[in-house]
């Protein structure tokens, strides 16, 4: 029977230095999933890009990272989780290096197709490095809690340092940026982690293997598609559809195989299913805000690009005070539905105070409202589904587990964003429609898109907080502090799981 291989835990200060360096990583991964949009217009002018083509500068990474995923969890657990780690970093600092030095549109995408690439090798080794580096319970609560915090400001973080760099430098900036961070987090991990794998000999389920990542390709590609051509064209009914057709044999299967690249035992328990559906459901949210809001500040109150992103740092405040402070002192003494549903609450009136806009609506009435809702929202969710997510996995799985809950947020971000643009686009359409097409109406017509939208957002949320509720009934976790004293005086981080169990 295969077992997982690790060395001893670091030491306590080591820990936190190790996590500085997996958090980098994590910022980065994000950041990168929105840094270049506000700098898409300079871009766009400055390589010739059309404007149907200027979607692809975007959906690139994401299409490359969302269905690489659980691929890149399965290599971590064979391979070694820091291993793929540190090539996970020094590709995507020389993937975002040639996306800064693009001389044109081609070259641009190809260096986005890798930047998503190696994501999908980087999140899920840093995420299967955070589980089997922190197992103490009181520990492993602050470090989830900060990488939550991480994961759910850095798309605000990236909207912000996007209008920076291209206001102050230049748009390629926004690339160049990841490079330094990269390899900062690269000599770190090298000196900081321990190594982890699954003995024995790497077996790849290789028919799992192409009907997920094909699966997931045509999904986020149908969705991708949406805004240009609606929903009910070819060009998307015919990928959703072939991927639905996909992933379903893959279920079928994945309960057939005798190593199966996604074991149905993760995915079936009720409390990691319950953390998987509340982080795609908050990333739907949270990435329709970044959309809206950014567009609402931009076009209908003419901020810059700069004060655009400087609008979104109270969100990042508040999940940050969140996280690192209600959610993480909370996570080990309540059950995980108690920060979950009142989380998702939040987030739903936030994107429900949309209603609330004008084209009048001062900052403090409106959007900063809304934001604040967001943050402490997402700061309540974030730290404890990534720590359920990962939570009684057995350590062989570790990779794939953190994969499948990257593959949650990832997927959702793409596909809600596409959904909730399809619909304001929709709705932004008919206003103008009404009212004979009056230019003089367009920024209300836009307001109106976003409007509905961030109502149909809020159902969502709302459903999904309902689901959660029932499903995710896991009691309080006990603290069993002198397990992990035991597994740590051991030297073990393979044989025992000393994290919550559940009475």
């Amino acid at each position: 029977m295969a077992t997982t291989k690790a060395q001893a835990p670091a030491g306590g200060s080591r820990r936190w230095a190790a996590l500085f360096c997996i958090g980098l990583a994590q910022l980065m991964i994000v950041l990168d999933g929105t840094v270049v949009n506000i700098a898409l217009p300079s871009l766009q002018r400055d390589l010739g890009i059309s404007d149907g083509d200027r979607q692809w500068i975007i959906t690139a990474y994401t299409l490359a990272f969302g269905s690489l995923l659980l691929l890149g969890g399965r290599i971590a657990d064979y391979t070694g989780r820091k291993r793929t780690f540190l090539i996970g970093l020094l590709g995507f600092a020389g993937a975002s290096a040639l996306g800064g030095a693009a001389d044109g549109f081609e070259m641009l995408l190809a260096a986005r197709a890798l930047q998503g690439g190696f994501a999908a090798l980087l999140g899920p080794s840093a995420l299967s490095l955070l589980t089997v580096t922190f197992t103490r319970p009181g520990e492993r609560a602050k470090a989830f809690g900060i990488w939550g915090a991480i994961t759910a400001v850095g798309g605000a973080i990236g909207l912000l340092a996007g209008g920076a760099l291209t206001d102050y430098l230049d748009w390629r900036w926004c690339l160049y940026v990841s490079v330094p961070v990269a390899l900062v987090a690269a000599v770190g991990g090298q000196v900081l982690l321990d190594e982890s794998r699954r003995e024995g000999k790497a077996r790849f389920d290789v028919p799992g293997v192409l009907l997920v990542t094909g699966g997931l390709v045509a999904l986020v590609y149908g969705t991708s598609q949406a805004e240009a051509d609606g929903w009910g064209s070819a060009t998307v009914v015919g990928p959703l559809a072939g991927g639905a057709v996909l992933l379903a044999a893959f279920a079928f299967v994945e309960s057939r195989v005798p190593q199966p690249m996604l074991p149905p035992r993760l995915i079936a328990d009720r409390t990691r299913g319950g953390a998987y559906l509340s982080v795609g459901v908050t990333m739907v949210a949270m990435f329709g805000a970044f959309l809206f809001m950014t567009y609402y500040l931009q076009i209908v109150k003419e901020y810059s690009s700069i004060r655009t992103g400087v609008a979104f740092l109270p969100m990042t405040v508040a999940v940050l005070v969140t996280a690192g402070g209600l959610a993480t002192r909370l996570l080990p003494r309540v059950p995980p539905r108690t920060l979950i549903v009142p989380g998702m609450l939040l987030i739903a009136s936030g994107m429900l105070w949309l209603r609330t806009l004008e084209t009048g609506t001062a900052y403090a009435e409106g959007v900063l409202v809304s934001g604040l809702l967001l943050g402490f929202g997402a700061g309540m969710i974030m730290p404890v589904a990534f720590n359920y997510a990962t939570h009684g996995v057995d350590r062989r799985d570790a990779g794939i587990a953190s994969a499948s809950v990257n593959t949650a947020q990832q997927v959702s971000s793409s596909i809600g964003t596409a959904l909730l643009n399809t619909i304001a686009a929709t709705a932004t359409a008919d206003y103008l429609a009404s009212r004979g097409g009056n230019p003089a109406v367009a920024k209300e017509a836009m307001l109106e898109g976003f409007v509905t939208a961030g109502t149909w957002a809020a159902g969502i949320v709302l459903a999904g907080a309902l689901i959660v509720a029932v499903l995710m009934n896991s009691p309080r976790p006990e603290l069993q502090a002198g397990a992990g004293e035991d597994a740590e005086r051991a030297g073990s981080v393979g044989d025992a799981e000393p994290v919550p169990t559940h009475s």
